[in-house]
């Protein structure tokens, strides 16, 4: 399937990286074609259907690569799942296809927005359906409105606290006892009426392995509950298109849902449509010495990467030399190609612990050397901000089969004006 933006970065990284702005986003329109193919062929063989979680990827001008309701596009993606109006609303204009929204909580004026866009309603909680179902089925397009309720089996798989929503005390989902005093009150037919589907969501970056644990827990729990009705949703975190992500398991999943109760399934994994297909080039303003030599960068973690702080994690990184912390982030001392200078790289913010990780590197960095962070497409670009007035990093499209670059949006002062007062 032709050459991938990794390769040619690799063969010569000073050469590459010097044809880009900095900082920047670039996104390989290769990658994103053959991660595109691995979810076609998943819907192919089980006949679900993979939504674009923009929450993780929302970069409209290369939608036509993976949307089959565009015009003349050819795209594998059915639509959209959206987290608010706005995304709907992107997701309508550019996208096209099913728009699918969720959110732990909505207000009158997100109702009356969302009704305008969306085909697919995920309430939270009994009293939100209750609430709006009303304002769904008097609007022009509510009788094309299906409304699902999302479900919390309450079964950990995520390590990360602040990503796992079925953690202690998670605010995300209704939980058995619900449905169940739903019940007891003797409301549980009033309060299901009009839900066509339910949906959940347990997984971050995870296999195939822990969406067969949930199923078990969720079909335990939930499973009587779909009687008569005609979708699931599998939510996202599904590392689809990771290397080592096994396919068959999967589609084995889908499949015993889809038979078993004659539903359609849906999943909206939001990195793995992008997974692997982005950079973040940035370039080394100064190195100073604060007991060990650190290097001050033009991007920053806190403003344009903030995962590095929030998951937290360290990002793979190609330096002048190639591929530096190749051992993976709990390396220390040399890297796998027997670096030996160690350097903290940080951002430029006035932030404290503005750090992206500590890295060792085949030759000490001087200024003016440009560094790759690697799998940047997904939540880095849709979670940067101006803090501390940084300018957001450039974005380009660039195509590795015919070698073409396309810069697609450059960021100025008025960005940073108009999002205040």
């Amino acid at each position: 399937m032709g050459t991938l933006l990794l390769d040619r970065l690799l063969a010569d990284p000073p050469a590459f990286l010097s044809r880009f702005p900095s900082p920047s986003f670039v996104v390989d329109e290769g990658k994103l074609r053959r991660n595109a193919a691995i979810l076609d062929s998943v819907q192919r063989r089980t006949g679900a259907k993979i939504l674009l979680a923009l929450k993780g990827f929302a970069m409209w001008d290369v939608f036509p690569l993976l949307s089959r309701a565009l015009e003349g596009c050819q795209g594998p993606l059915y639509g959209c799942c959206a987290s608010s109006p706005d995304e709907a609303r992107l997701a309508r204009e550019m996208f096209g296809g099913e728009v699918h929204a969720f959110a732990a909580g909505y207000s009158e004026n997100d109702m009356l927005a969302l009704v305008r866009d969306v085909d697919h309603l995920v309430f939270n909680s009994f009293a939100q359906w209750r609430r709006f179902r009303e304002t769904v089925r008097t609007s022009p397009r509510g009788a094309t409105i299906a409304c699902g309720l999302r479900v919390n089996p309450e079964h950990s798989e995520g390590a990360v606290p602040i990503y796992d929503p079925c953690s202690p005390g998670s605010r995300l989902g209704i939980r058995l006892s619900a449905f169940e005093e739903e019940e007891r009150q003797g409301r549980l037919e009033e309060a299901l009426e009009g839900v066509s589907g339910l949906h959940f969501h347990t997984l971050c970056e995870q296999g195939a392995d822990a969406l067969s644990r949930t199923l078990d827990v969720f079909e335990e729990k939930f499973g009587r509950f779909l009687t008569g009705m005609r979708w699931v949703n599998f939510g996202g975190g599904h590392h689809i298109t990771r290397e080592d992500y096994d396919l068959d398991l999967l589609c084995t999943c889908i499949a015993r849902v889809r038979d078993r109760y004659g539903v359609q399934v849906y999943l909206e994994p939001g990195e793995a449509v992008a997974l692997n297909a982005g950079i973040l080039i940035s370039t080394v303003l100064d190195v100073v010495n604060a007991d060990m030599p650190v290097a001050i960068l033009d991007t920053s973690a806190a403003a344009h990467m903030p995962d590095v702080l929030e998951m937290p994690y360290r990002p793979p990184v190609i330096g002048p030399e190639g591929l530096e912390n190749a051992s993976g982030p709990e390396a220390s001392g040399s890297n796998a190609s027997g670096a030996t200078w160690a350097c903290r790289l940080t951002g430029k913010s006035c932030l404290a612990g503005d750090t992206i990780g500590e890295y060792t590197f085949a030759r000490p960095l001087v200024l003016g050397d440009r560094l790759a962070f690697l799998d940047m497409a997904i939540y880095s670009m849709v979670k940067t901000t101006t803090f501390n007035g940084l300018r957001l990093p450039s974005i380009a499209r660039y195509n590795p089969d015919t070698d073409e670059i396309r810069l697609v949006k450059q960021f100025g002062y008025n960005d940073f004006k108009n999002r205040l007062s």
